[in-house]
């Protein structure tokens, strides 16, 4: 009985045999296309400019597109014009108008090629899904454009007339502009970011636009995602951490213009109480394009250290009130000495940098002055009202996930904790153990509910736990014992400084530490994959991002400027295609105008290609288990029309 129920509700949607029969025909057939494209993205780290040029270049398969398409029908500089024009068709047309290079010919050869390529990047979709995928004020044109074979005498009058007729309308332009779109869209069929998409750069919100307008996107949360997903959520330590991280920077573009945050208050915290001592251990790092005054340079090191003092603060109240946390040794106010000339830090003493601390009582470090209430209030207000972030938030939160199997593909954006043994790290919280997969999925839960929980008071214990994804030592986000913030500020001996990676990271090369990994997320063995990020992979040192004989990629290459000192390079990104997974490296992006102007592209090098087999199929992927799935669902719904079990409509 209940079976027939479930068959009337879908024969909602199929109402006939024929309607039925019609469906299973056409997912049928999709199961024989060629898998899309996926590209592997990650720490984005706030670079715009770069992120959306590889997005619109697709790490360079747009190139090989154009490559395939008209081999040695165009020349080098033509290839290098198309390719700038589908990057940034609108800028590139203003640029070839301003060189007078831009007439009725020059369309009619455009529109054809443009034409030419669209076809070559949507062969392996159905007609169903590019239709959707066309602007709606051309559609039906690329679509007959698309479908037509000019070789035909009477067809090559036809496709002349349309393309004529869209020149004389004065539609070309828009017309460009739009198939140019559509192919960066075709291109790639699915996008993933593999985690770290806040901090450091000066855009994260600009990426995070582009991220909402992507046709089929996902993220696998890093832990710098995280303490801004914790800021937007509530957590006060979160707050403290990210606004320390934009001041250590001199990043503020994202916090104020991007998403509105005051930071008013704090600044007269800075200014009343910092600006007068010694701030020469919280001067901003400074990069070329920051042209700031010194009283500006100071008054930032005044806030940030301001900052820095309330964050040490609410973090040791949240480690005294979570001892399953285990994080005691990262309560350092209160081994300081009381002229706070020296600290003790695992039981041995040393001298500070710095010992101006007028918000520091040490009778009791840890609670926050009148003051420091105020700013940090005020923050959490400005955090909560800033409609741009939390709908931001809301976007990493529906679509993303600590990690994510996809065809065979298993994405996790720093580690998953192991012991010294190479066996899974146990996480012991409220007398319940968590490791691997349950591990993954414990977190998982728990940042879901501290932010949609965020109206309720009780809240506080979820919030603790984005908090500890973001630095704890047992954290798949994170993979230190600590995050040696404190010492790295205050003290000069740099061993204090040394951040020990999980021991994940010793076993990592391993083939047989990849195998256990896969098997306990239920991931083939024999075809699985893990795609990382999170540590930069030391490309000049002679370091490779494929480990374990192809069975881990790790595709940290130095996105963020501020890494590439340490690269080499600036990131690594890997394309997915139905006959090869290849990892490609890039060169430092200069400017999407120096690629309208001069041809210049971020064009990528192939460092490491596996050739599939065979060649992969929509059969083959997850959407083809669920497109089989369906059809047998669809098959048992066709039986029950013909039984008369149900009635046809």
């Amino acid at each position: 009985m209940e079976l027939i129920n479930y068959y009337k509700l879908l024969s909602k949607e199929y109402p006939n045999i024929d309607a039925v029969s019609e469906e299973i025909i056409n997912l049928s057939a999709i199961l024989n296309l060629p898998k899309g494209t996926e590209h592997f993205m990650t720490d984005l780290h706030g670079e715009f400019e770069s992120f959306n040029h590889v997005i619109r270049n697709a790490s360079g398969t747009v190139k090989r597109k154009i490559d395939l398409t008209f081999g040695d029908t165009l020349s080098e500089k033509e290839k290098k014009d198309l390719a700038s024009l589908v990057y940034y068709p609108r800028e590139k047309l203003n640029y070839f108008k301003s060189k007078n290079l831009v007439n009725d010919k020059w369309y009619e050869k455009t529109i054809y090629n443009l034409v030419l390529l669209i076809r070559k990047v949507s062969y392996k979709y159905t007609r169903s899904k590019v239709r959707k995928a066309l602007p709606e004020s051309f559609d039906y044109i690329i679509e007959e454009l698309m479908q037509e074979q000019e070789e035909l005498e009477s067809k090559r009058k036809y496709f002349a007339n349309i393309i004529k007729t869209i020149i004389t309308t004065q539609r070309a332009d828009d017309f460009i502009v739009d198939i140019c779109d559509t192919i960066v869209r075709l291109v790639v069929d699915r996008l993933h970011i593999v985690g770290d998409i806040y901090d450091r750069g000066p855009s994260a919100e600009l990426i995070m636009e582009d991220i909402i307008a992507h046709h089929n996107v996902d993220i696998q949360w890093g832990n710098h995602d995280i303490i801004w997903m914790g800021a937007a959520a509530g957590s006060k330590a979160c707050i403290a951490n990210v606004v320390r991280i934009a001041l250590r920077y001199a990043n503020m573009e994202t916090l104020q213009e991007g998403y509105g945050i005051n930071l008013m208050p704090l600044a007269r915290l800075g200014l009343d109480e910092y600006i007068d001592g010694d701030l020469g251990c919280f001067q901003p790092k400074l990069e070329d394009e920051h042209n700031l005054k010194d009283k500006d340079v100071n008054l930032i090191a005044a806030m940030q250290k301001a900052m820095a003092v309330i964050q040490f603060k609410l973090e040791g109240q949240i480690i005294k009130r979570n001892p399953d946390f285990m994080m005691e040794d990262r309560l350092l106010l209160d081994k300081m000495d009381v002229d706070f000339k020296n600290v003790q830090v695992n039981g041995k003493k040393y001298p500070m940098k710095d010992n101006y601390f007028p918000t520091i009582n040490l009778e009791n470090p840890y609670k926050l002055t009148k003051e420091e209430e105020e700013v940090i209030n005020s923050l959490e207000y400005s955090f909560s009202q800033s409609e741009k972030l939390q709908r931001h938030a809301e976007v990493m939160y529906s679509k993303g996930s600590v990690y994510l199997k996809c065809n065979e593909n298993l994405l996790y954006h720093a580690c998953i904790p192991m012991d010294k043994k190479g066996e899974f790290q146990k996480f012991k919280y409220k007398e319940k153990e968590y490791a691997g997969k349950n591990l993954c999925d414990f977190f998982d839960s728990k940042l879901r509910e501290g932010f949609f929980n965020k109206e309720n008071k009780n809240n506080q214990e979820n919030l603790d736990i984005i908090w500890y994804t973001w630095c704890g030592p047992i954290s798949p986000l994170f993979g230190k014992d600590k995050m040696a913030t404190f010492e790295r500020y205050f003290i000069s001996d740099k061993d204090t400084h040394k951040e020990t990676y999980n021991d994940y990271f010793k076993y990592r090369d391993q083939v047989e530490t990849s195998n256990k990994i896969l098997k306990e997320f239920e991931v083939s063995e024999d075809r699985g994959r893990i795609i990382t990020g999170h540590i930069p992979v030391k490309a000049k040192k002679g370091e490779s991002p494929v480990k374990a004989d192809g069975k881990l990629f790790v595709i940290d290459g130095g996105f963020s400027y501020p890494y590439q000192k340490v690269t080499g390079i600036a990131g690594y990104t890997l394309i997915y295609n139905s006959q090869a997974m290849i990892l490609v490296s890039h060169e430092p992006f200069e400017t999407h105008t120096a690629t309208i102007y001069e041809n210049l592209d971020m064009v990528p090098k192939e460092v490491y290609v596996h050739d599939e087999p065979k060649r992969v199929m929509v059969e083959d992927t997850d959407d083809g288990k669920d497109i089989k799935a369906t059809i047998e669902i669809l098959k048992e719904l066709l039986q029950a029309y013909r039984k008369g079990l149900i009635e046809q409509k």
